[in-house]
């Protein structure tokens, strides 16, 4: 993987400017290399620190001003949110991404900014796509499930409240270590990690044409840690699963922000 990009995508970018920054740390220690955001609007600050990555030259920010030209739908059910176009041309710049970084990137991440594809298994997503080229070399497509913990729910102890993010908007991702349970008679969605290469046509949670297998990676490998509003808020922590994977990070984790924080103006 060291001649092409590991390569993350994000549709939009998130309102959320601390669960950003967590998020693109967290990217960093993982091995992505770069990260790509369709940048519909924000705000001052998250310009600032959007700013600060491409300084970096870790990311690369596509303005995509498209309701400025369309009437797009804010929601993914185009029934409900009706619109031109269906959730900001979400299915345009999924593909836009995948051929634009054809030639560039080894694999592709598709995914939303406030969503970790996070390993389990291996240390970082490196060495993990490393194991499947050796096991699964015919595959172009990797299947990720998507699971939520609830921003609802804090950690007892408040180890993380870290006192110097107070005043930073957002969401601290280390304080949610508590994960809704999954429910088999309800469709679990998945994000991809695919071979650009392999990829013809895709949509959101699966490709629609693709040259090669798909393969759905097991949750105890690797799953999506997606902290939101919750789907199961009837739920007590008593009946979540506790998920302190984000902790093996956190040596490194913090500092880094900060010094994101400092660099930016924000901090």
């Amino acid at each position: 993987m060291s001649k092409k990009r590991n390569q993350v995508s994000s549709r939009t970018v998130a309102q959320d400017e601390q669960n950003t920054y967590l998020t693109m740390e967290m990217y960093k220690l993982l091995g992505v290399e770069h990260v790509v955001i369709y940048n519909t609007s924000c705000g001052s600050d998250l310009e600032k620190l959007l700013q600060q990555y491409v300084k970096e030259g870790f990311l690369e920010v596509v303005q995509w001003p498209i309701n400025q030209f369309l009437n797009p739908s804010s929601g993914w059910n185009y029934q409900v949110h009706k619109g031109d176009l269906h959730y900001y041309g979400q299915l345009v710049n999924l593909n836009e991404c995948v051929y634009r970084h054809m030639y560039q990137s080894r694999y592709v991440l598709l995914n939303d900014i406030d969503e970790i594809i996070m390993p389990y298994t291996h240390n970082n997503l490196t060495l993990m796509m490393k194991s499947f080229e050796e096991k699964q070399g015919s595959v172009g497509v990797f299947l990720i499930e998507n699971h939520i913990f609830p921003k609802t729910k804090f950690e007892d102890s408040g180890k993380f409240r870290r006192p110097e993010w107070k005043n930073i908007p957002g969401i601290n991702i280390m304080e949610h270590i508590y994960r809704e349970p999954d429910r088999k008679n309800v469709f679990n969605p998945t994000k991809m990690i695919v071979n650009p290469r392999s990829v013809v046509q895709t949509s959101v949670h699966s490709t629609l044409k693709n040259i090669g297998d798909v393969y759905r990676v097991p949750f105890d490998i690797c799953h999506i840690v997606h902290v939101r509003v919750p789907l199961q808020g009837h739920l007590p922590k008593e009946k979540l699963y506790v998920d302190k994977r984000v902790w093996d990070f956190e040596q490194e984790l913090i500092p880094n922000v900060n010094n994101t924080l400092c660099n930016s103006g924000l901090l």
